[in-house]
């Protein structure tokens, strides 16, 4: 039996409602209630430590709590979610777009076991991550987030994705999870891996790597505009990584999509693998 919070499917609250229903932490992506027996997840896409992915409209592979080092999963509240389904306890998810904003996206389950992943900490250090599939439970699994609101998410995520640096970049995109994040607006639409995405477009300089001919144009930055292109499209079940991600102009990317000969794709494939082989930080060249 779930906790009567009076809330609706997509209703967007702020910090102090959430505390007064829920009677919880002030802050904090896993709030525990013992006065309500709830444990609070926030999904906060304003900031850049945690990588939650879509994998479905419904299932959400959220990531455990613990900013620096190595998370302990017999660490509360990382233990209580592992043993939610013995536990009784009712789990409710938020997700915040814009700062400060909560959305309601319903009560969720434990849908598979948790396991481990890598992910840089709040320093930039490589550390074990515990991710936690959950899924929503009830009329929240139909809901379909605006997709006024995806799209903010994307822009925030690419303005945090320029200001890293090269070596950082590369860390991120290298660690993060290779499957597409998949969400239902109207039809399925794939977001983007930011750092896989900035880390092409950084590694080919202003060159589109199919025509090899400078970019058209410069963005409204002044830095020359390319596109991100996957050689194999996530619509037919590919990786989002470096090695199936180039930057093209846009004529060259309309090409790919129109036409995606043979020759360019073998073109491409090449490209991305000396992508994936070298890369510059402080103006040196490394091999990895």
């Amino acid at each position: 039996m779930g906790f009567d919070h009076s809330l609706n499917i997509g209703d967007i609250i702020d910090n102090r409602q959430l505390i007064g229903i829920f009677k919880c932490s002030p802050q904090g992506g896993m709030r525990r209630s013992l006065e309500t027996n709830t444990l609070i997840l926030i999904s906060d896409h304003t900031k850049s430590v945690y990588d939650d992915r879509w994998i479905s409209n419904d299932i959400l592979h959220y990531s455990g709590i613990g900013l620096e080092g190595d998370q302990k999963i017999e660490a509360a509240p990382n233990k209580t979610l592992a043993g939610s389904a013995d536990n009784g306890i009712n789990i409710y998810l938020f997700e915040v777009f814009e700062k400060g904003k909560y959305l309601y996206r319903g009560r969720v389950e434990l849908y598979d076991q948790p396991y481990q992943a890598k992910q840089p900490d709040r320093n930039d250090q490589l550390r074990n991550v515990w991710i936690f599939p959950i899924k929503i439970v009830g009329e929240g699994s139909q809901y379909q987030v605006p997709d006024t609101l995806i799209k903010k998410k994307q822009q925030t995520k690419e303005r945090i994705a320029k200001r890293l640096s090269d070596k950082i970049l590369f860390l991120r995109a290298v660690h993060s999870n290779k499957r597409p994040v998949s969400r239902q607006v109207g039809s399925s639409t794939y977001e983007l891996n930011v750092y896989v995405s900035e880390l092409a477009i950084r590694r080919a300089d202003g060159i589109c790597q199919l025509c090899d001919r400078p970019a058209p144009f410069e963005d409204a930055k002044g830095l020359p505009f390319l596109e991100c292109h996957h050689i194999t499209w996530l619509s037919k079940g590919a990786e989002d990584t470096i090695e199936n991600t180039v930057a093209l102009c846009p004529n060259c990317h309309r090409k790919m999509h129109m036409l995606n000969l043979k020759m360019d794709v073998k073109k491409l494939k090449e490209e991305a693998q000396k992508n994936c082989c070298q890369l510059t930080i402080n103006g040196k060249v490394i091999y990895v």
